[in-house]
C-alpha cells in the first residue's frame, strides 16, 4: 500500500508546476484583431489543447509548447465575453472581453476633436481618459468615475520613473523661478544688447538672447520681448519682425536643449511610451539621438540666422520691414497693441541688482551637474555588469537621466538660492517664496503630463496601436511614418495652440504604432530603431510647429504682448516663414531620413535651400541712415 502511495505522490509532485501557472492574456481584445495567450512553466515539448468558450460559441485548437512555454495568437470575430482554459490540465481558467475595434481609437481622438474645439487641454485628455475607462469597466460610467481616480491616475502618479520626472519638473521651476526674481535672467540678456548697433546686429542679438535663455519658453518670450523692443524701435526694426524672432526662439530652442522646463516632459513621455513596447532604451539618451532629427525647431533658429545676416525678407514681413524703415512706422497705422503683460515683474524682478552670473552660474550648476550626474550612474552600472571595455554612449546608455536631473535640479536651486543670500538681494522669505512661484509656474504642466501618462495607458490597454495597424498596414511604408506623424502634429498643434498637450495625445500612440508596423514588416534592429527614433523627433519637432506659430498658442500671444505687436499682424507675417520652414523639413528631412540619410547633411540641404529661397524671393530693405542704439 505504501508503494502505492509514493508512486501516487510522485506523480502529483510532478504535475505541481501546471497548477501552479495561469493563463495569461489582455483583459481587453478587439473584434478580428489577434491578441496573445500564454502560459508558463510546462512540459519541454508536446502540443496542449486551448478551449475558448462564450455565449452560444465554442473553439478548440492546439498549441505547441516550445521551451516548456506557450505563446499563440488568436482572433475572435465577435464581440462579448469569453473564457480562456487548457483541456485536460487544472490550470484556473482565464476571460478576456472583446470590444468594437473602432472603440479603441475613440479616446484619444475624441480628445484631440474637444481640444481643437474648446482649446483646453486637461478636459480633452481628462474626457478621453474617462471614456476609455467606461469602455473598459463593461460600458459603466459610473464605475469608470472611481476607476480613473483610484487606478489610472493613481498609477499614473505612484510610478517611481513618473514621481522623479515631476519632482524634477517642479524643482526645475524652482530654478527658474529663484534667478529670474534675482535679476539674473535679464542680466544675461544685458549681456547680449551691448553688440546691437545696427538693423543686423540688433536682430542678431535679439536672435542670440533667444538662444541663451533657453531654460524656459514663457520667460525666453517676456524678457526677451520687453528687453530688446527700446533697442529695436530706435533701429527701425518692426514689431512684427521682434515679435517673429522673440517667437521663434522661445519653443524651437527650449525643446531641443539638453537642460530645459520641457526636458522632464519630454522624457517622461518618451519612457512611458518605451515602457508599452517592452523597450529596454533610456529614455534620456533616446531624447538626445532625436535632436538631430528634430529639423523644424533647428532649421527655424538656423533661418533666423539668415534672415538676420543677409538683411532679405519676403511676404508680409518685407512690407512690414520697409514700412518701417521708408516711414519710420515700426507699427501699422490703427494696430491693436495689448500692454497687458501680466506676469512680467513676477519674471523679471530686481532689475536694479541684474547680474548675468546670477543666471550662468546656477544654470552651469544644472547642466554639468546633468552630465557628471549621467556619467556618475552609467559608470556605477556598467561596473556593476562587469564591463571591462566600454565607451562614452554605454555610459550614457547605462545611466539613470532621472536621478541626474533630480541632482542637478535640486543642486542648482541650493547654488541659486545661497548665490542670492550672500548677495542680499533678497531676504531668505524672499528666496522662499521666489522658489514657489517657479514651482507654482510648473504645476500645471505636472497636471498635464500626469493625464498623458493615463491616456497612454488607456491606450495600450485599449490596444489601440494594433487597431492602427491593422488599418493601414496593407497600405503604409513604415518609412513614410515620421513625415506623416510631422504633419498630423502639425496639424493638431496649430489648431489646439498646444505642444504639450499634443505631445500627450500623440506619443502613446505613434511609439507603438511605429514598433508593431516595422515588426509587421520584418525589419532589421537598426531599421526598427530608425523609424522609431524618426516618429518620436516628428512628434516633438511637429508638437513646437503649432506652438510657434498658432494664433491661440500661449507663446506665440506673450510674444506679440511682450514685443508690443499687433497679435493678427505677429501671426500673419510669420506664418509663410512658418509654413516654408516645415514644408522644406518634411521633404528635406522626415523622408530622406527615414531611408537612412544623415540627419546632418539634410540640415545642410534645407540651409542651403533657404538661402536660394531668401536670395530669390527675399528683398533688402535699403536703410536711409545707419544709426546706432
Amino acid at each position: 500500500m505504501q508503494k502505492y502511495f509514493f508512486i501516487i505522490s510522485l506523480f502529483f509532485l510532478s504535475l505541481q508546476p501546471l497548477f501552479s501557472q495561469s493563463i495569461s492574456n489582455p483583459s481587453i481584445g478587439l473584434e478580428g484583431i489577434k491578441f496573445s495567450i500564454k502560459v508558463n512553466n510546462l512540459p519541454p515539448e508536446g502540443k496542449i489543447r486551448i478551449v475558448i468558450k462564450g455565449e452560444d460559441f465554442s473553439r478548440v485548437f492546439d498549441a505547441g509548447i516550445v521551451n516548456g512555454n506557450i505563446d499563440t495568437a488568436v482572433a475572435l470575430g465577435s464581440t462579448g465575453d469569453y473564457e480562456i482554459s487548457l483541456a485536460n490540465i487544472n490550470v484556473p481558467h482565464s476571460n478576456i472581453r472583446i470590444i468594437p475595434g473602432i472603440l479603441s481609437i475613440i479616446p484619444p481622438v475624441l480628445a484631440i476633436i474637444l481640444a481643437l474645439v474648446f482649446r483646453q487641454v486637461i478636459i480633452s485628455l481628462l474626457f478621453g481618459v474617462y471614456i476609455g475607462v467606461v469602455f473598459i469597466f463593461d460600458y459603466n460610467p459610473f464605475t469608470a468615475i472611481l476607476r480613473l481616480i483610484d487606478t489610472y491616475i493613481i498609477n499614473a502618479v505612484s510610478d517611481t520613473s513618473h514621481l522623479k520626472i515631476i519632482v524634477f519638473t517642479l524643482l526645475f521651476g524652482g530654478v527658474v523661478g529663484l534667478i529670474s526674481k534675482s535679476g539674473g535672467t535679464k542680466g544675461i540678456a544685458n549681456l547680449v544688447t551691448k553688440f546691437a548697433k545696427t538693423k543686423k546686429s540688433g536682430q542678431l542679438a535679439t536672435w542670440a538672447s533667444g538662444i541663451l535663455i533657453f531654460f524656459d519658453d514663457y520667460a525666453n518670450a517676456l524678457i526677451v520681448g520687453n528687453l530688446m523692443r527700446p533697442i529695436t524701435d530706435k533701429l527701425k526694426i518692426s514689431r512684427e519682425k521682434l515679435s517673429f524672432i522673440v517667437d521663434a526662439t522661445a519653443a524651437p530652442v527650449t525643446s531641443i536643449f539638453i537642460v530645459s522646463s520641457w526636458i522632464g516632459y519630454e522624457v517622461g513621455l518618451i519612457h512611458d511610451s518605451l515602457t508599452t513596447i517592452h523597450s529596454s532604451e533610456n529614455a534620456y539618451n533616446v531624447f538626445i539621438q532625436t535632436i538631430p532629427y528634430r529639423f523644424y525647431p533647428i532649421m527655424m533658429l538656423i533661418f533666423i540666422f539668415l534672415i538676420a545676416w543677409l538683411n532679405r525678407d519676403f511676404g508680409p514681413m518685407f512690407k512690414a520691414e520697409k514700412r518701417a524703415n521708408d516711414e519710420g512706422k515700426i507699427l501699422r497705422d490703427n494696430a491693436a497693441v495689448s500692454k497687458d503683460l501680466t506676469g512680467t515683474s513676477e519674471i523679471f524682478g530686481n532689475e536694479d541688482k541684474a547680474k548675468w552670473y546670477n543666471g550662468i552660474i546656477p544654470i552651469l550648476v544644472l547642466v554639468l551637474g546633468t552630465v557628471a550626474g549621467l556619467i556618475f550612474t552609467g559608470l556605477s552600472a556598467v561596473k556593476q555588469q562587469g564591463l571591462t571595455d566600454y565607451g562614452i554612449r554605454d555610459i550614457i546608455g547605462n545611466s539613470d537621466s532621472y536621478v541626474s536631473l533630480l541632482w542637478a535640479s535640486f543642486s542648482a536651486c541650493l547654488v541659486a538660492g545661497i548665490m542670492i543670500l550672500l548677495q542680499k538681494i533678497m531676504k531668505l522669505s524672499e528666496v522662499v517664496d521666489a522658489w514657489f512661484i517657479g514651482l507654482r509656474s510648473m504645476f500645471l504642466a505636472c497636471i498635464i503630463l500626469t493625464l498623458a501618462w493615463s491616456i497612454g495607458a488607456i491606450t495600450q490597454d485599449l490596444r489601440t496601436a494594433d487597431y492602427i495597424v491593422n488599418i493601414i498596414s496593407d497600405t503604409l511604408n513604415p518609412h513614410f511614418l515620421p513625415v506623416i506623424v510631422f504633419l498630423v502634429c502639425a496639424l493638431i498643434s496649430f489648431s489646439t495652440g498646444t505642444s504639450w498637450g499634443t505631445m500627450a495625445i500623440m506619443m502613446p500612440i505613434v511609439i507603438p504604432l511605429s514598433h508593431h508596423v516595422t515588426e509587421l514588416y520584418h525589419y532589421t534592429y537598426s531599421d526598427h530603431m530608425l523609424i522609431l527614433h524618426g516618429v518620436i523627433s516628428s512628434v516633438l519637432a511637429g508638437a513646437v510647429f503649432g506652438d510657434h506659430c498658432s494664433p491661440i498658442s500661449d507663446t506665440t500671444i506673450l510674444s506679440s504682448m511682450a514685443s508690443a505687436c499687433d497679435h493678427i499682424d505677429h501671426v500673419r507675417t510669420q506664418l509663410p516663414y512658418a509654413i516654408v520652414t516645415a514644408v522644406l523639413c518634411m521633404m528635406l528631412g522626415d523622408i530622406p531620413t527615414a531611408f537612412g540619410f544623415s540627419p546632418y547633411l539634410s540640415i545642410l540641404l534645407i540651409t542651403g535651400c533657404l538661402t536660394l529661397i531668401l536670395y530669390l524671393f527675399g528683398k533688402k530693405v535699403e536703410q536711409k541712415k545707419a544709426e546706432t542704439a
